[in-house]
């Protein structure tokens, strides 16, 4: 009886993140869901030995996954995932795409003195961007992120320099010069890396090496802090322009773009975590679940017109705020008013993580569309900035939470070989979406003043609940991600 009970003594000592040698039943060690590798977490009965340690070597495990620290809470787990670097170098890699729409309308408003062709290269940029990224994200399924990044980076780098040349090269911009300027415009949107989506399509990837049970939260854990990244960037970026275009001159903020595609974008697409995503099917165990890859359009139809929604929203409410703040003499604080709408959506995107599990995303969907669509009609009543400001922080409460929300969706209907493609599409739908807004919005501001252009973006989100509806129909009894 002693030998017996020496040897479950030094059982119960073993660290749990150790591996057990062969033969050693799991039933032992009792460690937590992650405490080790995805690659070492069995589904045997207990009593059932391990596998031998040589046995799942040639597997591809996520880095070994500690007790995450306090303070951190659920957000702990990413840098353990992908590794430290990962999560500043994605933040910042995105910045230059926050800068470029409002670098380009500085740039070549102040140089033709016209606002007309500083907004046709403002909206070259935006259409460019819509009709690039899908192709991108296509590109990186197929070729993967890497080769498709670096070739982009490059590319978008030598677009924002042409725009640059080619507007102080203009005389008097002609016909054929701003032809030129409105072309190099096009071709810096097209090119511009999809940092943030193909961002979501690594956490998604990393995210699958966990165990089952754990992969959900987690998904949802990176997609909130994605959606806060883009909320931080989208406000970073157009105030840098600001101050670097007016303290020291209107090409630098396009120039120091340039400069950070070709740093951190190529940094973005060698960092080890490429490796986690498959090309074009190539991931054995993804062809084994029997995912496929052809994308069921009216599924990813839905997501991609929540976010066209979800544009129109944007650009209408920034397009009604000039208008609103126009009529107190100082259309410069629309931009300003309408960062307050981005923090308190940042804010909020961090809480995803922390609510219910039995909300499914879909259900998620319908009731935070359903607030925005209440809490937008809040625009229709300030008479006053600082009143604005408080509808505004309010307004943005579930704005975050929905972003994730669609794109957490779209980890749900999109094949898993063409992820790239869908998280693309959806970025492309705000895009596309913000141009709608913007120009519907404008129209009536001009023509019948502020509170008919408020109205736009309350249709939007009206729409957007809709579409809400919708997506609780067509994924009924699908929980969540894991269950793709």
């Amino acid at each position: 009886m002693r030998p017996s009970s020496n040897r479950k003594m030094m059982t119960a000592s073993l660290d749990p993140q150790q591996r057990l040698p062969p033969g050693q039943p799991t039933s032992t060690v009792q460690p937590t869901p992650l405490a080790q590798p995805a690659s070492t977490v069995q589904d045997e009965s207990p009593g059932q030995p391990a596998p031998p340690v040589q046995d799942t070597s040639t597997v591809q495990p996520a880095p070994p996954v500690q007790p995450t620290p306090r303070l951190l809470g659920r957000y702990g787990i990413l840098p353990q995932l992908s590794g430290r670097g990962f999560i500043p170098l994605g933040v910042f890699a995105r910045l230059p795409l926050a800068m470029l729409t409002v670098g380009v309308l500085t740039l070549v408003t102040s140089v033709s003195g016209s606002y007309a062709l500083g907004g046709f290269a403002a909206g070259a940029v935006g259409i460019g961007s819509a009709a690039g990224a899908p192709l991108i994200g296509y590109l990186a399924d197929r070729l993967g992120q890497r080769h498709v990044l670096l070739v982009a980076a490059v590319s978008n780098a030598l677009a924002v320099t042409a725009v640059v040349v080619l507007t102080y090269l203009a005389d008097g911009f002609g016909t054929a010069a701003s032809a030129w300027v409105l072309a190099a415009a096009f071709m810096s949107g097209a090119t511009s890396p999809q940092v943030g989506p193909l961002a979501r399509v690594r956490w998604m990837a990393l995210s699958g090496r966990l165990p089952v049970a754990r992969r959900e939260a987690v998904r949802d854990t990176a997609l909130s802090f994605e959606g806060t990244a883009d909320e931080l960037t989208f406000v970073l970026g157009p105030a840098l322009v600001g101050i670097l275009a007016s303290l020291v001159t209107a090409w630098l903020p396009l120039v120091m773009a340039a400069v950070l595609t070709v740093s951190l974008v190529c940094l973005f697409a060698v960092h080890p975590t490429e490796t986690a995503v498959g090309r074009h099917g190539s991931d054995t165990a993804e062809k084994a679940g029997g995912s496929g890859s052809r994308i069921n359009w009216v599924r990813v139809g839905i997501p991609v017109l929540g976010m066209v929604s979800m544009g129109t929203f944007f650009g209408a409410t920034q397009a009604a705020l000039i208008a609103f703040t126009g009529s107190f003499g100082s259309t410069e604080l629309a931009g300003l008013l309408y960062s307050v709408v981005g923090l308190s959506s940042a804010g909020a995107a961090l809480s995803v993580p922390f609510w219910p599990a039995r909300l499914t995303h879909a259900v998620r969907w319908l009731c935070v569309a359903a607030l925005m669509a209440g809490l937008s009609m809040l625009l229709l009543l300030p008479g006053s900035v600082p009143a604005m400001i408080v509808v505004l922080f309010v307004l943005g409460l579930p704005v975050g939470p929905t972003l994730v929300t669609i794109f957490s969706i779209g980890g749900i209907v999109a094949p898993r070989r063409r992820l790239g493609t869908v998280m693309t599409a959806l970025a492309s739908g705000i895009v596309a979406g913000t141009a709608i807004g913007s120009s519907i919005a404008g129209n009536l501001a001009q023509s019948r003043g502020y509170g008919a252009a408020f109205l736009v973006p309350v249709a939007a989100a009206l729409v957007l609940l809709l579409l809400g509806v919708l997506m609780v129909v067509l994924l009924r009894g699908r929980r969540s991600i894991s269950a793709q």
